[in-house]
């Protein structure tokens, strides 16, 4: 309750009645010592920076020995669930001590609200919930989960010593791996240099050689059609020329997906962006509509992948390499992030505002995350919007962090006062 901050504003007062205001409730400490450090608050007209310490009781203060141990001396309040004594320092000073009241159920409907199998785990309590409360919150996830992409974003371009145009390639590789594969993908483009395929841009055959050599789908040696011979052969070169490491354990998944989702057609897309001249590392900072976006996608697969989704798979395959959902898919986690990223390294609003617009311009995603919250009630209009309820899934509901999730703290503040 302290932590989280669950009591009324302006209900929390010293027991000789001085009006309390946390300015920090500090950082919970879960080593000895007092329970939150370098806490700040005000009491009465003063301001006090130190430690606070929680108990049931207050005399359960001596019961622990603190009076003892010279560590509990920064305490500058003593917050507790009942006053049955004042607690002095050894100098005599009696510390201020506060009451914070909460119904004899609270620990009980947290822990059942936490613990509820079902998603979300308040569900039945979200119509009662303001909708502007809603749309703050949904509005600040949308940026948390932006920001993520671009953490990552970050960490890869330091990796490729601030290259721009192989982070994109990263970032894409990553994307086309969608939920399913986005870790092999990520693993295949960082193990595969762009600079390296560039060179045979006129020979888009060692392009997918190489990168399905990486991948371990050329590795069974002797077998295989005859194009797959052929690549077998090609990478042999490409890995001798660049010395290339193949993936150790790539974990390609493949069960139950449609043939167009297969990686296999996924790397044969992304060899062709890259025989093409791969626009979107050099365009991507100079979009600024989702349309600019969807031309630089606007990728065919043809020859041998115009009629196979594996190696042998044989299936007649329409020649647009991504579904309309897939491309939007595409420019949410790809391109949206590089051109957001873009902006925050150059100090460039323009950049970070259009990457934002095109999102709040794209329709929203429906999938079974989303509809965990649209089947409540709760509207989605936008992409933006629905990678925000992607993020409230993601990092509250599914991590039960119902007290950092302000939907959850707003229903158990509630709960927590008498």
């Amino acid at each position: 309750m302290w932590e989280h901050r669950l009591w009324p504003y302006g209900s929390l007062v010293t027991t000789d009645g001085r009006r309390i205001e946390v300015l920090d409730p500090g950082r919970r400490n879960t080593d000895a010592g007092p329970d939150f450090f370098n806490a700040k608050l005000r009491i009465g007209p003063d301001t006090w920076a130190g430690n606070v310490e929680i108990h049931d009781r207050a005399s359960d203060w001596i019961r622990h020995g603190h009076r003892h141990d010279r560590a509990y001396d920064t305490v500058i309040l003593h917050v507790v669930g009942e006053s049955d004594c004042d607690i002095r320092r050894p100098d005599g000073n009696i510390i201020p001590q506060a009451v914070l009241p909460y119904t004899p159920e609270f620990r009980d409907r947290y822990m059942a609200m936490v613990n509820n199998p079902a998603t979300p785990a308040c569900g039945a309590e979200l119509a009662a919930i303001p909708p502007l409360l809603f749309t703050d919150w949904l509005g600040a996830l949308g940026y948390e989960r932006l920001y993520s992409k671009v953490s990552r974003i970050e960490e890869a371009l330091r990796r490729l010593d601030g290259d721009w145009q192989a982070t994109a390639y990263v970032t894409l590789a990553r994307a086309l791996g969608f939920s399913t594969n986005s870790e092999p993908f990520e693993r295949l483009a960082f193990a595969t240099p762009l600079r390296c395929l560039l060179k045979h841009r006129s020979d888009p055959a060692l392009i997918e050689a190489a990168l399905f050599g990486q991948a371990g789908f050329l590795a069974q040696a002797g077998q295989g059609d005859e194009y797959m011979q052929r690549l077998r052969m090609d990478y042999g070169f490409m890995r001798a020329k660049y010395d290339l490491q193949p993936l150790e354990a790539p974990g390609w998944k493949t069960a139950r997906m449609r043939p167009p989702n297969m990686p296999h057609r996924r790397i044969a897309a992304l060899a062709a962006m890259i025989a093409g001249g791969f626009a979107l590392g050099r365009a991507f900072a100079h979009i600024e509509t989702a349309d600019d976006a969807r031309r630089l996608l606007a990728v065919e697969t043809g020859g041998y992948w115009a009629t196979h989704y594996t190696f042998g798979g044989a299936l007649a395959m329409a020649p647009r390499a991504f579904s309309v959902d897939s491309v939007s898919s595409l420019i949410i986690n790809a391109v949206v992030p590089l051109l957001y990223a873009y902006g925050l390294y150059f100090g460039d609003d323009r950049r970070t505002a259009a990457a934002v617009d095109i999102l709040q311009h794209l329709r929203p995603e429906n999938n079974s995350l989303t509809r965990i919250f649209t089947d409540y009630g709760i509207p989605c209009d936008d992409a933006f919007t629905s990678q925000a309820m992607i993020q409230l899934r993601r990092a509250y509901c599914e991590q039960r962090k119902c007290l950092y999730c302000r939907i959850g703290h707003r229903i158990l503040a509630a709960k927590a006062r008498p």
